[in-house]
């Protein structure tokens, strides 16, 4: 299996329900690095596995569109606990609409799984993956 990872950021302040998140009920910033990962099992006729600057372009658009924003204002999330899990899925999901949809190139049509993982910090991440 072949794999190639592109690297973004997000910054987002959120808040979480529930007695298991402590004191990160209140509301708090975060600051994520973002690694999205695109798998195939062989190589296109280009010999690459994606377009390497169509990725981080797409990657960068909904990273854009998640950063220096309260979530817990966004009706999209309302009543959702945005963990770093949940947020990995979401990017993940719209990372498969965006290549199912050619946005990430012709080669594209090849990839068999995308993953994205949050790190939150050198000690911790959460990552999602899908198959497409």
């Amino acid at each position: 299996m072949f794999s190639v990872t592109v690297r973004d950021h997000i910054m987002i302040a959120h808040s979480f329900s529930g007695d298991v998140f402590g004191p990160a009920q209140r509301l708090h910033g975060a600051t994520f690095v973002v690694d999205a990962t695109f798998r195939r099992p062989e190589l296109d006729d280009d010999n690459i596995v994606v377009d390497i600057g169509r990725a981080s372009e797409q990657l960068h658009t909904i990273c854009s569109g998640l950063s220096y924003r309260n979530l817990d204002d966004d009706p999209e999330f309302t009543g959702i606990n945005t963990s770093t899990e949940f947020l990995a899925k979401v990017i993940t999901d719209r990372l498969a609409v965006r290549a199912q949809a050619g946005e990430l190139g012709p080669g594209a049509t090849g990839l068999t799984g995308i993953s994205v993982t949050l790190h939150e910090s050198h000690i911790a991440w959460a990552s999602y993956e899908r198959t497409l």
